[in-house]
């Protein structure tokens, strides 16, 4: 019984830890003269507000004008396509249990054509058995970019062969990126919209 409880407790302790937001969002009101010429910048490309990852960022707004500035090109115009890429965000969310990249993303990436099978696989921590050719090499590709630190000779050489060099430095360009949200999110325990549901999390 004791080890049941202790077990219980490792597993809430990850979503009690979002009930603490350490970097609150900033009203526009209260943004300094830096802060306002970088949220006039990003509603100027984005046609929206800044939101999600970028309210933490406001702490350093130049450190947000460059992120959402990469972002304009990785999120929209990347050469692997931006059905792969939203694929593979979801791979590099899934493995920083990062809820709000994962609340994002998941809809998106199955309104461009990721099969639901395929997200409900990944954010159950296992491998889609149902993907096609592209989809699992950029599965395999962000998957030991992330857990491996590097990437196989065999993985690049068929990455660079389907998507040419500028597709793979893109590749990983998406997964650098996207891994910097998270880590900026995890560590600003930013919190989920009501309608969220938390990422299982996964056994380390």
């Amino acid at each position: 019984m004791m080890r049941l409880s202790i077990a219980a407790a490792l597993i809430l302790a990850p979503f009690a830890a979002h009930g603490e937001d350490r970097l609150p969002t900033i009203p526009p009101s209260q943004y300094s003269p830096e802060q306002q010429q970088a949220a006039t910048a990003f509603e100027a490309a984005r046609k929206t507000p800044v939101f999600g990852p970028f309210e933490p960022l406001m702490y350093s707004a130049d450190v947000m004008t460059l992120a959402r500035s990469m972002g304009d090109y990785l999120r929209y115009k990347p050469k692997i396509g931006t059905t792969l890429s939203e694929l593979a965000i979801l791979v590099v969310a899934r493995h920083w249990t990062q809820d709000y990249e994962w609340y994002v993303h998941a809809p998106i990436a199955q309104k461009v054509g990721i099969k639901p099978e395929v997200v409900a696989a990944i954010r159950d921590g296992r491998r889609p058995a149902e993907m096609n050719a592209d989809e699992a090499l950029v599965y395999d590709f962000v998957s030991e970019l992330q857990n491996n630190k590097r990437v196989s000779d065999a993985t690049f050489a068929e990455a660079e062969q389907r998507f040419g060099k500028p597709g793979v430095v893109d590749l990983a360009a998406i997964c650098g990126y996207y891994t910097l949200l998270a880590m900026e999110l995890n560590m600003a325990r930013y919190g989920l919209p009501k309608d969220g549901m938390p990422l299982p999390r996964l056994p380390e």
